[in-house]
């Protein structure tokens, strides 16, 4: 989390590789598999894949370049009947945002944030849809903004 100006490039590369090559070369491995069993793809992303702000614009570009993976992956394979989920997350109660909350000088109020048990409601929920139907993206986040 810093201004572009001052962010490290050793930071964004580690980025990269965590959040757009990572996932990218463990489906592009599994994708003889998916085409023979139908399978589905779900991505969990970051709303600010979709917005940016200020300080973050290295994961939000990582987060956009996933993005990117899943419709690209979505249109080569849906005619082999495999879906693909974006799941795009706001703050959500992990270890991950409470160290941001501390990072930014916030009181960390799990309660008013989305719960993993939301996150994975919506995601089966989806993946159980009958063959006629593919949800593509799926935006959650939390009701109330936290301080």
């Amino acid at each position: 989390m810093s201004p572009i100006e001052k962010a490290s490039a050793s930071d964004f590369d580690e980025l990269y590789r965590l959040n757009v090559r990572a996932p990218y070369l463990l489906t592009q491995a599994l994708i003889p598999m998916l085409r023979a069993q139908k399978g589905q793809v779900v991505f969990l992303n970051s709303t600010v894949g979709l917005r940016s702000k200020a300080r973050i614009a290295q994961y939000a570009a990582t987060k956009h370049a996933l993005k990117a993976v899943a419709d690209s992956l979505r249109e080569e394979l849906n005619e082999a009947g495999v879906r693909v989920l974006s799941v795009f997350l706001g703050s959500t109660a992990t270890p991950m945002q409470e160290r941001i909350h501390k990072i930014e000088g916030r009181i960390f109020r799990p309660e008013l944030l989305c719960q993993p048990s939301d996150v994975a409601s919506i995601v089966i929920s989806s993946l159980l849809l009958p063959k006629t139907a593919e949800v593509t993206d799926i935006i959650i986040r939390p009701m109330k903004k936290s301080d």
